[in-house]
């Protein structure tokens, strides 16, 4: 075999070998970062339930509807 061609069969295959390398290393790190969230998600669960909603006003203004708003319901006639 010619020995240029050699040459770049030899460096397309170290090319191919690092980037094999590399796709294992992030499914590694993405696969220990996931278990990571996993278990903190489990460890920490009742702080999560305790987790408080903030209220959203319902109008651009910012002023909140309260039960005294509603429309009372239809009266019917006797």
């Amino acid at each position: 075999m010619h020995p240029e061609i050699l040459r770049e069969l030899t460096t397309q295959r170290g090319h191919d070998l690092q980037e094999r390398a590399y796709l294992a290393h992030l499914a590694r790190t993405a696969s220990r970062d996931q278990r990571a969230r996993r278990r903190s998600a489990r460890h920490h669960r009742g702080e999560v339930e305790a987790f408080a909603v903030p209220a959203v006003p319902d109008y651009v203004d910012g002023s909140f509807r309260s039960t005294q708003d509603r429309v009372p319901a239809a009266r019917h006639a006797a």
